[in-house]
């Protein structure tokens, strides 16, 4: 039913009993002022014989509603760039156990064996600097390059969408960490509907269950350490520097989402707070330092 059909036709009138697609429609933008017997409407109408017909065309109605309105949000932007970060740190991961495990297995067999992605690289394909003898390794070599390949290839495409689905955030963060943000909450929306304070910790949650529970304190910050900004603040002041950045970023996300407007003052204002925050921990430095001099 649409805002031009009466409230009294039905929300199936001048539908067809198998148009899934329009009974679809129907039920995800129709709406009514008040309730009706939309069975009996829906008999008179000939969009059912009778009422059980009725209900079961209306379970599937809603079914593909809902299909299509799931479908929908999956291939939005923010969720593509959920799936590529996630996909990311999968790779980089599993490449790191990897080479380690092929560090063991290689030095069974090299004297000189190294370690990590590079030593995989050094002894995968057929230009190999180092020849380990045993096909196996060098199969397993092969395998972690090609990972790390991966996950540097999923790097690029984050940081060539991110500004592009979220610009200010992703000026604010960085389009790496910005995208990890936006995986930790969820998606762009429901990150543009957390608090702050919420921001601040995401990607802290095992510490912060744990304050929850009063076996630990309160987290000061959860992937936002990550931003310089955080990182490079003394570690009194780092609190502080985090309630700036997850402030600010904050905001980026609901421009982001809700207008997509640019705004580089955010920038300018973060760095100006962060600046001062900054200052707190040089002033305390010069006042001890005077005070030795003396």
């Amino acid at each position: 039913m649409t805002a031009d059909s009466p409230a009294d036709a039905g929300w199936f009138a001048g539908l067809e009993p198998d148009d899934r697609e329009g009974g679809a429609d129907a039920i995800a933008n129709g709406t009514a002022a008040e309730p009706a017997d939309w069975p009996e409407l829906a008999v008179e109408a000939g969009f059912a014989s009778d009422e059980a017909e009725y209900y079961d065309r209306l379970e599937a109605a809603t079914t593909a509603a809902t299909r299509e309105a799931v479908e929908r949000a999956e291939r939005a932007d923010d969720r593509q760039l959920v799936h590529a970060v996630r996909t990311m740190d999968d790779c980089t991961r599993t490449a790191n156990e990897l080479a380690e495990r092929l560090a063991e297995w290689a030095g069974t067999i090299d004297p000189e064996a190294g370690s990590g992605v590079e030593y995989a690289r050094a002894i995968a394909g057929e230009d190999a600097e180092r020849d380990v003898g045993h096909e196996r390794v060098r199969s397993l070599a092969e395998r972690v390059v090609s990972l790390a390949d991966e996950a540097e290839d999923l790097r690029e495409y984050v940081e060539r969408e991110t500004p592009t689905v979220a610009p200010n955030l992703a000026a604010l963060a960085g389009p790496v960490l910005a995208a990890r943000l936006i995986s930790l909450a969820g998606g762009l929306e429901p990150l543009a509907k957390k608090p702050s304070g919420t921001v601040q910790v995401l990607g802290a949650e095992d510490a912060l269950f744990a304050h929850l529970r009063g076996h630990a304190s309160s987290p000061k910050h959860g992937i936002i350490y990550t931003h310089d900004a955080v990182r490079g603040t003394h570690p009194d002041e780092r609190g502080s520097a985090a309630r700036a950045v997850a402030g600010k970023l904050s905001i980026a996300a609901r421009v982001d989402h809700y207008s997509g407007e640019r705004k580089p003052e955010l920038e300018a204002e973060l760095a100006e707070r962060i600046e001062t925050i900054q200052a707190r921990t040089d002033d305390s430095s010069d006042g001890e330092s005077g005070g030795d001099d003396e």
